[in-house]
């Protein structure tokens, strides 16, 4: 029995990977010939959608006075609305003020009594009170600098027994929250990101992904000899490709993960705590040409109200999510034409306004918002700030300019039931298939009505128990006179 079972077991493994090489195939349709702006139903189809924002102005560093940028990597709007960006070929950073003006370029600091410089630097992050950090990923460290630009300290050749003696730190993207914690994605390394605590020492690492096992690799190991599964790729978790912070210390970073979750919201524990409740994962487009595969999402952007922007590398598409997770808008592509890109590399917001590196351009191109974008926002914003009223108008402003936004109905059906409105938030709840919300409202609305009508239902019940106790004692006294005559 046991020799018929293994020689079933190649057969066995060919017919799945047929199956799920079928399934890949013919489960996807692009979504390529939608609109420029579009969104997705609860069905999953993609349907129009008026733009959210329109790109104005290209800039370059020409533009600026300083020089063409250099595929510049990355860039960062700090509190005050200026605008720092990594010009990575020029080896330096240009900062703007909140009008887009030049402001200064830093491509040295001094350390120890020298100017220093950077090299080939990837990533950039300014904290709050403006100190500045740099993954200056060609000198293998990061750079933490004062809003000043003077020299507070370099973290260089970490040191743990979690790392091992050959590892070589290449930091790529960094951030820092409230309690000067650093966290850095560093090149090569799949067990999450690395943490250093005020001081400059790594700590632990954080948020690892899991491993993601392709069944035809699978099966191809299965079957290969053991000199031939040596050649083979090993099975190893997915490197993140970026992350953010937000003001709660909450770390949102998106990887390549394919076919699991590729963007996360890691709390301090490094669990994911990213709500998924939207008709659809958050994870770029969910139609696309098999051929080409699914968004590659390459950077993230997270604002308050918990609404955040991920950057498709693949298609140069920006997709923006409500912290339940529904997509908002989206906007973008690849091309020659204002508002399209070549190849993207970094997003983030000034104000309601979008800035998009490109870094093969040495562009930023800017996206302002429109009367639909900024009202779908201030809609999402006041839900969560608990303003219901505010809400719900903006929500019916919403759908009035887009009917084809079934999560605005949820989001009016939501502004009811906290006022109370249980029966036509049941009404708004079933527009956008929102199951859950339309049981928890039709449970409300029962309690309510039963609550509203109790005494007349007890007093109904009181006097039929009354009639019915008359009845019964007629009865028992008409079949005594019954027994009587007989």
């Amino acid at each position: 029995m046991i020799n018929s079972l293994r020689k079933l077991k190649t057969p066995l493994l060919i017919l799945i990977c047929c199956l799920l090489g079928v399934g890949a195939g013919t489960g996807n349709v692009s979504a390529e010939s939608a609109a420029d702006s579009y969104n997705y139903s609860y069905w999953g189809d993609a349907v129009a959608a008026p733009a959210a924002y329109v790109a104005t102005e290209w800039i370059s560093g020409s533009d600026l006075g300083t020089g063409a940028f250099q595929e510049p990597s990355d860039l960062h709007v700090a509190a005050d609305n200026r605008v720092y960006v990594l010009d990575s070929g020029n080896n330096r950073i240009v900062v703007l003020d909140h009008d887009l003006k030049l402001v200064t370029t830093v491509d040295s600091f001094t350390r120890e009594g020298k100017p220093d410089t950077f090299l080939q630097p990837q990533g950039i992050f300014v904290t709050d009170d403006g100190d500045v950090l740099v993954a200056d990923t060609g000198n293998k460290r990061v750079v933490h600098l004062d809003a000043d630009f003077q020299l507070v300290k370099i973290i260089d050749s970490p040191e743990s027994e979690l790392l091992q003696d050959s590892f070589k730190f290449e930091p790529v993207r960094v951030v820092m929250d409230h309690a000067q914690r650093i966290y850095v994605m560093a090149g090569g390394v799949f067990d999450g990101f690395m943490e250093f605590n005020a001081e400059g020492a790594f700590t632990t690492f954080i948020g690892a992904n899991r491993v993601y096992i392709d069944p035809i690799e699978y099966f191809w190991k299965q079957i290969s000899t053991k000199a031939q599964r040596s050649q083979m790729v090993m099975f190893t978790p997915t490197e993140f490709t970026n992350l953010d912070i937000d003001s709660e210390g909450f770390i949102y970073a998106t990887n390549g993960d394919q076919w699991g979750n590729n963007i996360k919201k890691l709390n301090a524990q490094g669990s994911d705590i990213l709500r998924r409740t939207g008709y659809s994962d958050p994870q770029g487009d969910i139609l696309y040409i098999s051929s080409e595969g699914p968004s590659k999402l390459i950077d993230i952007d997270v604002t308050n109200s918990e609404i955040y922007s991920v950057l498709d590398g693949k298609r140069g598409r920006v997709f923006t999510y409500n912290g339940d997770g529904h997509l908002m808008y989206v906007f973008g592509g690849l091309g020659n034409q204002l508002g399209q890109f070549h190849t993207p590399a970094a997003i983030d917001r000034i104000g309601e306004d979008f800035l998009v590196l490109d870094k093969a351009l040495g562009e930023i191109t800017v996206f302002r918002t429109t009367e639909y974008g900024r009202t779908l926002n201030e809609a999402v914003k006041s839900y969560y700030r608990g303003e219901e009223e505010t809400a719900f108008a903006l929500f019916n402003r919403t759908i009035a300019m887009n009917a084809n936004l079934d999560f605005a109905y949820a989001g009016i059906g939501k502004a009811l039931l906290r006022q109370g409105d249980y029966k036509d938030a049941m009404k708004h709840f079933k527009r956008s298939l929102d199951q859950k919300n339309y049981s928890k409202a039709f449970l409300l609305y029962r309690k309510e009505v039963m609550r509203e009508h109790f005494p007349l239902i007890m007093t109904v019940l009181f006097l039929a128990g009354i009639g019915i106790f008359a009845a019964a004692r007629l009865w028992k006294v008409k079949e005594r006179r019954k027994g009587a005559s007989a």
